[in-house]
């Protein structure tokens, strides 16, 4: 296992850098000009354009732009500063990811949670009507855009009932990040529990299922060891990797219900070109796909005795 380990962190490394030198050069290529893009229409002394442009570095090549981004990454953990305010990146990554990642990280458990349950149910009833519900449920939650179902549910829940808060006004009150959260999570949710379901019917016909129950063991049993930990497989390979996509697909969610985290700064970075902070921002958010993608590999000798890694 811990060789295994060490090769797949060292295959991580030539997949960070390619995932971040196309990122990189995907940002460097977006038109217009941070520098000018600060005094807006006024008129500004072509000197003092190229140097604030040799301030931050914007005046060399590509290339040498993204080597300087890697060391300071590598060497000291620093992500330049931001043109529009001077401040560090790594001060806006320090306020705006622990934001996203108290939204996202309650939206994954309601999405494992509730997803995994329904999932099971219409797998065990397969064909009949509690499965023909919860297929008509998940087909509506992957029908409805985003942006659709928070605003009906902050009309709903929020504003008609009274029950949650129509924004956040305090990001560390999980209280009020449940409805973002719940809208975050719905699509998500609506393919784990058509995952679970599918992978559930299928392993109900498996001979080691008969096999089980053949040999007297409690129903509790045979589903919850037998089934659920073959079954599980597939479903924790799509939560493994959903994680960071939830923190990247954020931004309709937090312009919705006035959040400022990442998908807000991805949004206003985008808007001013800033590109340190955006190319910051996606570096993390690489980082923990790689990261969670490991766990899942790892998780799959935990969930499957016959997985060993060499």
């Amino acid at each position: 296992m811990g060789r295994y380990v060490a090769r797949r962190l060292l295959q991580m490394i030539p997949v960070f850098i390619g995932t971040t030198l196309l990122i990189f050069l995907m940002v460097y290529a977006l038109p217009g000009d941070p520098v000018r893009g600060l005094f807006g229409d006024k008129a500004t002394s072509p000197t003092v354009i190229r140097a604030l442009r040799h301030e931050y570095g914007l005046d060399k090549p590509v290339l040498v732009q993204y080597w300087d981004f890697m060391k300071g990454i590598v060497l000291h953990f620093d992500f330049g500063n931001q043109i529009a305010s001077g401040r560090p990146v790594t001060d806006i990554l320090g306020e705006a990811f622990p934001v996203t990642l108290r939204l996202a990280g309650l939206a994954f458990v309601i999405e494992a949670v509730l997803g995994i349950v329904l999932g099971v149910i219409a797998g065990l009833r397969a064909g009949k009507a509690a499965d023909t519900v919860i297929l008509f449920f998940t087909l509506l939650l992957i029908s409805v855009p985003v942006f659709v179902l928070g605003y009906i549910l902050q009309t709903v829940f929020a504003i008609n009932l009274g029950w949650l808060e129509p924004s956040v006004t305090d990001d560390t009150n999980f209280s009020q990040l449940l409805l973002p959260a719940i809208v975050l999570a719905s699509a998500s949710l609506a393919y784990v529990a058509r995952l679970s379901r599918t992978s559930v019917a299928e392993n109900l016909r498996a001979d080691y299922m008969r096999t089980a129950i053949a040999k007297g063991l409690p129903r509790r049993r045979v589903v919850g060891v037998h089934l659920l930990r073959n079954s599980l497989i597939p479903v924790v390979t799509f939560l493994g990797t959903d994680l960071g996509a939830l923190m990247g697909g954020a931004i309709v969610t937090e312009g919705i219900f006035n959040i400022h985290g990442v998908g807000g700064t991805i949004a206003d970075a985008i808007t001013r070109r800033e590109g340190t902070t955006l190319v910051g921002l996606v570096t993390i958010l690489v980082l923990v796909y790689l990261v969670c993608s490991l766990i899942v590999d790892l998780l799959y000798a935990v969930l499957d005795p016959r997985i060993r890694y060499a």
